[in-house]
This record gives structure tokens, sequence and C-alpha cells, in this order.
């Protein structure tokens, strides 16, 4: 509808329609017509309200808040309305609450270091545990300042198996984590990992288990 309102007075409804219908995307002119002369249902008049509510609010508090205290505050002034639904008007708005601080980065890629292969073509149900396990680390905001955290999980049991968590990126973090991972199975019997593929999103080069056989893919998409 909006791609032949924005260019019908160029080319006009019927050959925009019939190109579109060349293109396997059927849309007769009297479809376009019936669409264009019904009446707005209930739900389109009531978003249009709720979205001049929410951008004079918006406007109002600075352009600083967000769909939580938006949402709280349209309820406090007797407007009867859902989260999910001022989430989805300033989505379509494109308005968003302020953030505080500056964004953490967690990988930052070099485009002249080797990438590992990827050996899991994202497949990631394997068919028995110690396959695949994947690993990723992230950053938590805490009241001493921000950690970072490096985990690793069993694809097949959807288990944690290792964890660290330090003040700072280092490999240490990451092969903390893979090696407590093997810890943890070491001390339940599992002898041989010779089959298991670790599977990370890294940005430097894969870094390589201290342990033999062991293979690691490349990038989680």
């Amino acid at each position: 509808m909006e791609f032949i309102d924005r260019y019908k007075e160029h080319y006009g409804v019927e050959p925009i329609c019939a190109q579109l219908k060349e293109l396997g995307c059927g849309f007769a002119p009297s479809t376009y017509y019936e669409a264009r002369s019904r009446r707005p249902s209930a739900r389109s008049i009531r978003d249009e309200k709720l979205s001049q509510a929410i951008i004079e609010e918006y406007d109002e508090n600075y352009r600083c808040y967000g769909a939580r205290k938006m949402w709280l505050l349209l309820r406090s002034k007797d407007t009867d309305v859902a989260r999910c639904t001022v989430e989805r008007l300033m989505r379509t708005l494109g308005l968003q609450g302020a953030r505080r601080g500056k964004a953490k980065r967690t990988t930052i890629a070099d485009p002249a270091a080797t990438r590992a292969k990827d050996l899991v073509k994202r497949n990631f149900r394997p068919l028995a545990p110690n396959r695949l396990w994947v690993a990723d680390f992230t950053y938590v905001s805490t009241q001493a300042g921000w950690v970072y955290v490096a985990f690793v999980i069993d694809a097949y049991a959807r288990r944690v198996l290792g964890w660290k968590v330090s003040t700072s990126m280092s490999t240490d973090l990451v092969l903390d984590a893979i090696n407590q991972a093997i810890f943890t199975r070491r001390r339940e019997g599992v002898k041989d990992l010779s089959r298991l593929i670790h599977h990370n999103d890294y940005a430097e080069p894969c870094v390589k288990p201290r342990i033999a056989g062991m293979a690691c893919a490349g990038r989680v998409a």
C-alpha cells in the first residue's frame, strides 16, 4: 500500500499493480482502492491517539523516557494501555530512552587475524553430551563497577560447565572457564573429549584449549 501511494502519481495504480503481478506479487487495483476506501479500524484509531500522547510526553520529559517509564507515566494519567503496546508504538515512532554511560564493547575484530573454521554450521543440536560446547563472555554492571563473565555451555544438556568472573577482559578469563568445564567433565568420569567442538564468537583468533584433540569452531552468527 505504501509503495503504491509513493509512486502512483508517477506511474499510476494499474501499471504498478501489473508490474507487481509480473514479479510474483499479485495485487489487484480493486484491492488497493477497496483498502483505501475502507474505514480505519478501532485499533489504528487508538494507535494514532496513543502515538500522539507518547510524542507529547516524550518531548515534555526531555526525550529521555524509555518504554517502561512512558508506560508508567501514561498509566498514572489514567491511560489504560499495555506495556507491549507502548514498546511497539515507540519502536514504530523511532523513540528510545536515554542511556547512561558509554556502550561496552566486548569484541573488537582484528581484520588481519586468522579465523578458525566454522565446524558447527548453525547446527546447535548435538546427538550426545560433550560433542559441542558453546562459549561466550559478557559484561555486568555492579556497585563495584563493571565485571566480565565468561561461560561454557554444553549444547546438548544446556548446562553451564564452566564460568569465570573478572574485572578485566583477558585470555585467562576465557581459558579459566574452558578449563573449569574440562575439570567438571573429568570429575564426572569423562575421559575422552577428542570429538568435542568448542564453539565461540571471540573476535581474536580462537584460543586453543589446553587439551589435545579439542577443535575450535568459528564465530557464532
